[in-house]
């Protein structure tokens, strides 16, 4: 028979061994960039080095991200443990490091902070504030509360995590405040706005959801010599506005999504009030989704009574410890099918659909101003990667100082990446997950030869990891 392809005649095994190198070299790039080493150090002078624990820990989450069981195998490698500077350790030394990180979270961010904009001189520090859930496993920390759960997940206990972020074109965060999972914006905003303003310049522009929007804390950007601009929640004041609204007299914003707007000049801040069609038409047509989906309830409630049958479950307070007598009683009967259909869509549809007002302090044109808010979608891909790419959730540690370490080593992470980010021009539209795939694909080889010397081989170079650690000063 003749011979096609070459054939490996046997396989040999060596002493060699392969790693992600990518990661680590980014990671010990900007622990360095950023004096790091003065930050962490001076928490654990005894025993094995805060700094180099953290490097370690910080470029494990960019790289296999499990547990920190497996951190701890990963870190201890000998090889690993070399590039770290780091003798052996135990599992439990993480989970030390956790707790230290956490129980001097707020000197640690401030120090961080004070760190960015030591070696960045940014060109502005209009800064975007947004707030999320991270679902909780565990009952032992008193952080875990039942609320409004982001991650569609009501069953299981949360903390809230906020978010600062400085404006486009700069997108780094800059800010990470933790509180109980039952904290809403509004009252969360306090400790996320007092956290980064002594970095914010005098005039800077605060943008932030309608969540956290009351008078209080307008006041208090206001206050400081700053300036605010946010969504307001529509009320019967606004109601008069869109009786009398009329495109004709309106600013045409949008072409295509026939977008109009309206300014108005109050004597402490200007309204920015406008309307979509395109948003009017959803608006109406996820109503009526809502509205026929309570007929459908209606309708098997109705059954129910008819045949006199149990109601199911999700129509029940399931909860052994309370009583509940039911007694349902649905306008089906007298509506008919058709007349409750509208009769419900007419209950769910206000009036105030397609219209929204923006508010804000700063003088803008309706353009500047709408144009402002919908750049607040960066912070909301910020925290998308912070929790699905970075991976900080779900936590599953149990002392508040513990959960605090974990998502300061999962801001940190997230951070370097925003940096490389800002760092090289060509990257700024790279999403957090092909910058850590790139980093991870980037490969030493450790070759032992048979003088007991070494040899590090470097392989899967690509465009991205070359940028990163090559062109502007990277792999030694």
């Amino acid at each position: 028979m003749k011979q096609t392809k070459l054939r490996t005649e046997s396989i040999k095994q060596t002493k060699n061994i392969s790693f992600p190198i990518g990661s680590i070299k980014a990671v010990e790039k900007y622990f360095e960039k950023l004096e790091f080493a003065s930050i962490f150090s001076k928490f654990k002078t005894k025993g094995r080095n805060l700094f180099s624990l953290m490097e370690g820990l910080v470029s494990y989450k960019l790289t296999e991200n499990f547990s920190i069981s497996k951190a701890s195998d990963w870190i201890n490698k000998p090889d690993l443990l070399k590039i770290f500077s780091l003798k052996e350790f135990e599992e439990r030394t993480l989970f030390r490091v956790l707790k230290i990180i956490g129980s001097n979270k707020e000197e640690i961010i401030s120090d961080i902070q004070k760190s960015i904009f030591n070696k960045y001189d940014f060109p502005h520090t209009d800064s975007i504030f947004d707030w999320t859930s991270v679902i909780l496993f565990g009952d032992k920390s008193i952080l875990g509360k039942y609320g409004y759960s982001r991650d569609h997940r009501p069953d299981k206990k949360q903390i809230t995590l906020g978010l600062t972020a400085l404006a486009s074109p700069i997108n780094i965060p800059i800010g990470m405040t933790i509180k109980e999972g039952n904290v809403n914006d509004m009252k969360h905003f306090k400790d996320t706005y007092s956290q980064v303003k002594p970095f914010l310049k005098e005039g800077s522009l605060v943008t932030f959801d309608k969540g956290a929007n009351s008078i209080e804390n307008l006041d208090l950007i206001s206050n400081d010599k700053l300036k605010y601009l946010t969504l307001k929640k529509l009320n019967k004041c606004d109601d008069k506005r869109i009786i009398a609204f009329d495109k004709s007299k309106a600013k045409l914003i949008n072409v295509k999504q026939q977008v109009f707007g309206i300014k108005y000049e109050t004597p402490k801040k200007f309204d920015y009030f406008f309307f979509s069609e395109a948003l009017q038409k959803n608006q109406i047509e996820a109503k009526k989704r809502k509205a026929s989906k309570k007929l459908e309830e209606a309708k098997e409630i109705q059954d129910c009574i008819d045949k006199k049958k149990d109601l199911p479950k999700k129509y029940k307070i399931n909860n052994e410890l309370i009583n509940v007598t039911y007694s349902y009683q649905t306008k089906l009967k007298e509506l008919g099918e058709e007349g409750a259909k509208k009769f419900i869509e007419k209950a769910s549809i206000n009036g105030r659909e397609g219209f929204f007002c923006i508010i804000s302090s700063k003088n803008l044109t309706l353009e500047e101003a709408l144009a402002t808010y919908r750049k607040k979608d960066i912070i909301e891909k910020l925290i998308n990667s912070l929790k699905n790419e970075i991976e900080i959730k779900p936590l599953r540690v149990w002392s508040n100082n513990s959960i605090y370490g974990a998502l300061i080593v999962g801001f940190i992470a997230q951070l370097i990446v925003s940096l490389i980010r800002y760092d090289n021009e060509e990257l700024k539209q790279t999403s957090t997950k092909f910058i850590r795939n790139s980093l991870m694909n980037l490969t030493v080889t450790v070759e032992y030869l048979e003088n007991g010397s070494k040899n590090h081989i470097f392989s899967n170079f690509d465009p991205i990891n070359e940028l990163i650690l090559i062109k502007n000063q990277g792999i030694t």
